[in-house]
């Protein structure tokens, strides 16, 4: 059972000093350094500054101080898991007092635990990032890229591949080739009733030796602010998909304009630098963009990564939806490529999407790989999303 002076301590801590003086708690040693760490952050709209350690009391103006927000940084990795620290961090730096703040200071950015809340940030920045601060920005973002790559890169080539080869069918398979299934459909009428079995004069076996590019595949990601997770996620996967020979990828990032990242994914710590974060929406113009550079309909995958919020002309977006169905390319709506949750979106452009017959929904990054295989299966991905409770939006 918990002590009453127990129970008194931790509402304070849970509430903080201006809201809980009538606790009667004082608080000393450790609990004095968790309440001054939270404090710190959480009180900063109110204070309009950030007031930690010695180092406040001796300057004056709303300024951040380095050495303050640097030991800041350090203790709440002192009292916290990483868990716990990476939360904290996040609220941190969705203030725009003083998230910006942190970020432009190199040995404040150094002292950080990478995440790719941290990443979305550094590209919200972008251009105001100073040169003193940007190899300690771009060594944030290789961490973050790195961990990504080794939980998403074997998955994702497994899955594609998988399917690619499963896809393209081979007259002169392999014992260890043969699309069994696909075989004994083909030499039904080969059945032979004295021996009780069919006799197999034509074999299918999965194409595990074509070489050549056989799907094209468009990464399409609308670069708003609050797409942030989903364009790091997003660049990951297309730089795992660009080394996959059977498999064209290409990479289009918009706002107002649209540009072409293609190039940039062989590395994919330079595409995500080359991603501005912010600014309008324009749906329209980037795909648009998307029909001129497709080659293949009928062998084309467009991923559109976008909340559909569409801030040009919204009938034209509809009507080049319209046209990229009807020219056979295979039309996809991500809401959200991150493990956020439900996210905002427009409702109206996602019912009309549904009655296009395009499937909306957000996905998790673990499940991209097998909506990717998915899709070059060509299963119904309406099904495909239900199965795996990533209900259709409409």
């Amino acid at each position: 059972m918990i002590q009453p002076e127990e129970t008194l301590r931790r509402f304070r801590l849970m509430l903080g000093a201006d809201e809980a003086d009538g606790t009667g708690v004082k608080l000393s040693g450790a609990d004095r350094g968790i309440d001054d760490a939270l404090g710190a952050l959480y009180e900063f709209d109110r204070k309009q500054t950030f007031q930690y350690g010695d180092a406040d009391a001796k300057k004056g103006g709303n300024g951040v101080s380095s050495p303050a927000v640097a030991r800041w940084l350090g203790d709440i990795r002192k009292y916290f898991p990483d868990s716990v620290v990476k939360v904290i961090q996040g609220d941190a730096l969705k203030k725009p007092d003083l998230g910006s703040k942190l970020m432009l200071e190199p040995e404040i950015l150094e002292q950080t635990t990478p995440d790719i809340h941290l990443v979305a940030t550094l590209m919200e920045l972008g251009k105001m990032i100073p040169d003193k601060t940007r190899d300690a920005a771009r060594q944030v973002v290789q961490k973050v890229v790195d961990d990504l790559m080794q939980k998403l890169e074997q998955k994702t080539i497994q899955s594609i591949t998988g399917a690619i080869n499963r896809s393209v069918r081979n007259r002169r398979p392999r014992h260890q080739e043969i699309n069994w299934d696909a075989t004994i459909r083909k030499n039904l009428q080969h059945y032979q009733p004295a021996y009780k079995t069919i006799i197999p004069e034509v074999r299918i076996g999965y194409g595990r030796k074509n070489r050549k590019s056989v799907k094209d595949i468009i990464l399409c990601l609308d670069q708003s602010g609050s797409m942030g997770s989903s364009v790091v996620y997003s660049g990951i996967f297309g730089a795992v998909m660009a080394t996959i020979p059977t498999v064209k990828t290409q990479m289009v990032v918009f706002d107002t304009a649209v540009v072409d990242l293609t190039e940039d994914l062989k590395d994919p710590v330079d595409l995500l630098f080359g991603v501005q974060l912010g600014g309008g929406t324009d749906i329209n113009k980037a795909l648009g963009y998307c029909q001129q550079i497709t080659g293949r309909p009928d062998d084309t995958i467009l991923v559109l990564i976008t909340d559909l919020y569409e801030g040009g002309n919204q009938a034209e977006m509809r009507k080049r939806m319209e046209d990229i169905v009807a020219s056979g390319t295979q039309l996809v709506v991500i809401l959200a490529l991150n493990d956020e949750g439900a996210p905002a979106y427009d409702h109206g452009n996602a019912k009309f999407c549904a009655q296009l017959g395009v499937p909306v929904f957000a996905c998790t990054p673990d499940l991209f790989p097998e909506l990717m295989a998915a899709a070059i299966s060509k299963q119904d991905l309406h099904q495909w999303a239900g199965d795996h409770d990533m209900v259709c939006r409409s």
